[in-house]
């Protein structure tokens, strides 16, 4: 299953993992999706990281599949919009931002944990990756500024990190994961893009973060990684 999948980096992600014969299934939702019961398997189904009943009605969707949930991508995110920008100083910090900013990177893929969580495969290999960012990293943070999307993900972290705690006490070989995609060419990152930045194509992207995947084992439950791999400081 992939969250956000009308997005650069979801929509990548899904058509990938469509094209892979290991799965029997695999499905989209988006904000803007089809109602999720009346969506078709090839349909990408409605789903609101803001609305807990319409993610409770996506996992009841997905459970009535009756195949065990081996991967569920979150790649969701929300940076700038409605009028904002992200703070480059202390004296931009607004409520209204702030609050949109943890409704959306925050408390939504909480909630995805709480109703996705308990439909992993009970046995073998099942994996449930947050997309979240380097700019979360508290102890990668050496240039200040971007407050609310920083402090957002460093708090998604720590709801992954927790909720992995919990997951290996239940499912020992299931995999609860941060993942940083590097600097995708989606709308999200546009405003920011300069010369010399190293820029992915939404595509090149989903292939490196499904290759990390792939290599993913039990010990990796809890982490923050990078497109390579690479583990990053919390």
């Amino acid at each position: 299953m992939v969250v956000g999948a009308e997005g650069a980096m979801g929509s990548a992600l899904l058509a990938q993992m469509q094209a892979r014969p290991e799965f029997a299934m695999v499905r989209g939702f988006s904000r803007n999706g089809l109602p999720a019961s009346a969506a078709g398997a090839s349909a990408v189904g409605a789903l609101d990281v803001c609305s807990e009943s319409s993610i409770a009605e996506a996992a009841r969707v997905a459970s009535a599949t009756h195949l065990p949930l081996r991967l569920f991508i979150n790649a969701t995110g929300f940076l700038h919009g409605e009028g904002h920008m992200p703070e480059k100083s202390w004296r931009q910090i607004d409520p209204g931002h702030m609050a949109r900013s943890f409704a959306v990177n925050t408390i939504g893929p909480a909630l995805l944990l709480k109703h996705f969580l308990p439909l992993l495969a009970r046995e073998g290999k099942a994996v449930f990756a947050m997309m979240s960012a380097k700019v979360g990293s508290i102890g990668d943070n050496r240039l200040g500024g971007w407050y609310s999307y920083r402090a957002s993900k460093a708090a998604l972290n720590q709801i992954v990190r927790t909720a992995a705690v919990e997951l290996a006490r239940r499912q020992r070989e299931s995999i609860c994961i941060a993942l940083h995609p590097g600097t995708v060419n989606s709308r999200l990152s546009s405003p920011f893009r300069k010369e010399g930045l190293d820029v992915s194509t939404p595509e090149a992207a989903a292939a490196r973060l499904l290759t990390v995947l792939d290599r993913l084992q039990a010990a990796d439950n809890g982490g923050f990684l990078d497109h390579s791999g690479k583990s990053l400081p919390w």
